[in-house]
């Protein structure tokens, strides 16, 4: 059985992209970069919403020609070899491979999902997070913070849900960005 885990790169401040819409601030180093590479290693499935699938699909085209940076082909190899669920009533196709498209987030059939898989489920972006949040999927949080507050935008985590959470691991790179990975206690 694998676990739900919710990841995501996010200002001190707790937001996944400022009020601008932008998260040209969160790009990793190559230490955090490959750190990420090696949490999302056992990810066998991502579920996205619209947006994430958007934005996340360029890595099936990368690294494009004269990418030398090695943690780049890795996380693009990472991605490739997973399975996608796109969640979204408007959009027509997915055009990734290894990608199924699902008209609404249907939290019994990720539960299933979750229970028969033999490695971990990534749920990515914080509004697909909600819905899986709400109905109490979520195992795990990974949280990585940039050293830097944005002051609004979009946040990670859920606004209106009281989550408690269990610090596993803590970790500082050289930068000033820390991963937490966290627990989360159901009651």
């Amino acid at each position: 059985m694998g676990r739900l885990i919710f990841g995501a790169i996010a200002s001190i401040d707790g937001y996944t992209v400022d009020s601008s819409g932008s998260f040209e601030w969160a790009q990793p180093d190559p230490e955090v970069h490959a750190f990420v590479n090696d949490l999302e290693r056992d990810v066998g499935t991502y579920l996205y919403g619209r947006r994430m699938y958007e934005t996340m699909k360029v890595w099936q085209d990368l690294p494009g020609e004269g990418d030398d940076e090695p943690v780049i082909a890795d996380y693009a190899n990472v991605w490739r070899s997973a399975d996608k669920v796109v969640y979204s009533s408007s959009l027509a196709e997915v055009t990734t491979p290894r990608t199924r498209l699902e008209k609404r987030f249907d939290p019994e059939a990720t539960r299933r999902l979750i229970a028969e898989s033999d490695s971990d489920v990534s749920v990515g972006g914080p509004t697909l997070a909600t819905a899986a949040f709400a109905a109490g999927l979520v195992d795990e949080v990974h949280l990585i913070l940039v050293p830097v507050a944005v002051g609004g935008g979009t946040p990670a985590l859920p606004h209106d849900q009281f989550v408690r959470l269990e610090l596993r691991e803590a970790r500082r790179f050289a930068g000033g960005t820390v991963a937490l990975q966290y627990t989360v206690e159901h009651s």
